[in-house]
């Protein structure tokens, strides 16, 4: 029998870590460079190692401050104050370690703990086929209620089945961020569509007419987001020309995307004064892409971000982005699932929607009349 693979080597032995106590529930772990030197083995392997025990739940990641410990399914709660014993509680989102994930995680993991719960935390990368084996892992651990963001929300999901089957254990679930409409679930979302409008009608204030949207277009928060782009194209009587939007899927994202920026920026009458992006993490691509074709933001080009992510701040430009109430659905979503497993899998209130908010910076300005009349 041949040695084990040198990842399988890091995974098992952060695993005997864990079990030991070694490392425990929310400190953080080595990083990447001194696990490398430690197991004499390159930042790839360790990359790969990590990540799996990130998708097992055993681990999780902050941007910016490193790798911590999860609390894994086997604590013991009815040690801690208020605890109810056995009480797990799963979530599932379509990334833990990037974006805004981990605040949203650091809203529920707060209240669940204080109120005795185990959480086992699973990421599907916005993929179907992994939140089937994620759906498949929680239901194998019999939890008593499940948190989760649906992976591509705007087509037909093919695992609707695994929900149906929550509902008939009992097993209450909630949808955050969006939701299957096939199932009409309980869900805590934010109110996309006026996002998308307020984005785009700072812009129209702003003086701008020439204006696309970069939208993803395999979830329904883009979906709403571009229908809030459209909507006030619509209301303020703005020219909707051709190529006015972008659309992209999870895949482009990595490939493809940057391209189609390009392409409209290589033509002079198409080049418009604003762009309105579906995230943060796509403006500021965008961003470094107008940088590369020499154009300024916001001289030459505003830029509107989604969610008010760090990603917002930390930038070299502020970002002007709508605002995601993350550690507040977080924590609002671990009350709801709290509620609805000491009520026999029913809560009052089962669909909640936040307002959103536009956070300006400095990344769009006025033009045109608006500037010159000091607007």
């Amino acid at each position: 029998m041949g040695k084990p693979a040198k990842y399988m080597v890091v995974i098992n032995t952060i695993k005997e870590w864990i079990a030991n106590g070694d490392v425990k529930p929310g400190e953080k772990i080595y990083s990447e460079n001194e696990l490398a030197k430690m197991f004499n083995v390159s930042r790839h392997t360790i990359r790969q190692a990590v990540g799996e025990l990130v998708h097992e739940g055993l681990l999780y990641r902050e941007q910016g401050a490193g790798t911590f410990c999860a609390i894994p399914k086997t604590t013991n709660v009815s040690e801690q104050p208020g605890a109810i014993s056995g009480k797990n509680i799963g979530i599932i989102t379509t990334y833990i370690s990037d974006y805004i994930f981990p605040a949203i995680i650091r809203g529920m993991e707060s209240y669940l703990t204080s109120k005795g719960y185990s959480l086992i935390l699973s990421s599907t990368d916005n993929d179907i086929d992994k939140e089937k084996q994620c759906l498949e892992a929680m239901l194998s651990r019999n939890v008593d209620g499940l948190i989760i963001e649906p992976s591509k929300s705007s087509g037909y999901n093919p695992n609707i089945h695994y929900y149906l089957e929550l509902e008939q254990k009992n097993i209450p679930y909630l949808m955050i961020n969006q939701y299957y409409s096939q199932l009409n679930p309980p869900y805590m979302i934010l109110d996309d569509e006026k996002g998308g409008f307020i984005a785009t009608e700072h812009l129209i204030n702003e003086g701008h007419e020439k204006i696309i949207g970069i939208f993803k277009t395999d979830d329904m928060q883009g979906v709403y987001r571009m229908k809030g782009f459209i909507r006030a194209f619509r209301e303020h009587k703005i020219p909707f020309l051709t190529d006015t939007i972008i659309s992209y899927s999870t895949e482009d994202l990595h490939e493809g995307f940057e391209e189609k920026v390009k392409e409209v920026l290589a033509d002079p009458k198409r080049v418009p004064t604003g762009i309105v992006c579906y995230n943060d993490e796509v403006a500021l691509r965008v961003i470094n892409v107008l940088r590369g074709e020499g154009l300024s933001v916001p001289d030459d080009i505003s830029i509107v971000g989604y969610d008010n992510s760090s990603l917002a701040e930390a930038s070299e430009i502020k970002l002007t982005s709508v605002n995601h109430p993350k550690t507040r659905m977080g924590l609002d979503a671990a009350k709801w699932i709290v509620d609805a497993v000491e009520n026999n899998g029913k809560s009052d209130k089962n669909h909640i929607t936040y307002e959103p908010e536009l956070i300006v910076r400095n990344t769009t300005k006025a033009i045109g009349k608006k500037e010159v009349l000091g607007m």
